[in-house]
């Protein structure tokens, strides 16, 4: 074999590797629970006790009651208590399992050492970092956004600061234990920087690498440390969307989300949102980032969760 022939066979040999790497990973994809299984006790095995952020509504209640079915008492902390205890009368009637409740104003500061204390004595297995907010109703550009200063504050506080402090309280008896869960709620958008969306994008990457260095610490001590990636999902914050192909109910993005619990150290949670995530981190960014572009985004948000102001 002449060295023309070589360079050739290497070159197709490699070609071919590729594809069959490509083709695994879209088999993982698409059928997560037989590359990713988990035993049925999974999550009783890692403690008795979970706790969501944000557990009163949306993907948060979805975690807490879906974590309550598979056999896990559940702890909600959200800011109304109203709501929470809605919550917690509904899970505990499905379940049948012990639900406790917090009621915390996460945009608020130092509002953790009270949640330290009403969590010191139990056994936690799982947290999920979910409570998060918008800057806007609609996006918009940063200096467009009303009471720009108080909104700074609570959107790092609400989104970034209540994931490190929540894992700083948890953290230490997972480590103790030598096992544990802990699922950082992030956002697909948060994969390029995102125009109009600036500040909570932007804020979500922050919850994204801080889970991924975090995973690269505590790793080797058991503990699971994955940030979940969702797009559309029909919560209260994106209006209540109507779900369809790419939109999710939480009940829906939760199970399946939860399927690629092993899949690594970042999950966009779903087929849908995992193709999203490849076209959107594949598009060139310039075309987001365009005035037409941003213009379109705006009606589009408009016309979907028709919020108008």
């Amino acid at each position: 074999m002449d060295s023309s022939e070589l360079v050739f066979t290497v070159l197709g040999a490699g070609v071919a590797f590729y594809y069959i790497l490509k083709t695994v990973r879209l088999l993982k994809v698409l059928f997560p629970k037989f590359w990713y299984t988990l035993p049925g006790d999974f999550f009783t095995s890692m403690g008795e006790w979970a706790v969501i952020t944000g557990g009163s509504d949306g993907i948060g209640k979805a975690y807490a009651l879906e974590l309550a079915q598979r056999g896990m008492n559940v702890v909600i902390v959200s800011r109304s208590i109203e709501k929470l205890n809605n919550a917690a009368k509904e899970i505990g009637k499905a379940t049948g399992k012990r639900v406790k409740v917090l009621a915390v104003d996460f945009t608020k500061d130092h509002v953790c050492e009270s949640i330290e204390k009403s969590l010191e004595d139990l056994n936690i297995g799982v947290l999920v970092n979910n409570v998060g907010m918008l800057p806007s109703p609609l996006p918009c550009k940063f200096l467009d956004m009303t009471t720009l200063e108080q909104t700074l504050n609570d959107v790092v506080n609400c989104n970034t600061k209540s994931m490190m402090q929540m894992c700083r309280i948890v953290l230490p008896g997972m480590e103790e234990r030598g096992k544990g869960v802990i699922l950082n709620v992030s956002s697909g958008m948060a994969a390029i920087p995102f125009p109009t969306y600036t500040l909570y994008t932007a804020s979500k990457a922050c919850v994204e690498t801080f889970s991924q260095g975090l995973q690269a610490e505590y790793k080797a001590k058991g503990i699971i440390i994955q940030t979940v990636c969702p797009f559309g999902i029909s919560t209260n914050m994106t209006g209540y969307q109507k779900p369809d192909l790419i939109t999710y109910t939480p009940e829906d993005f939760v199970k399946t989300s939860l399927a690629y619990l092993k899949a690594g150290d970042k999950t966009f949670g779903s087929i849908a949102h995992t193709i999203m995530g490849w076209i959107i981190q594949t598009v060139p960014i310039q075309y987001f980032q365009t005035e037409k572009m941003q213009e379109q985004l705006i009606e589009f948000v408009k016309g979907r969760t028709g919020i108008t102001t």
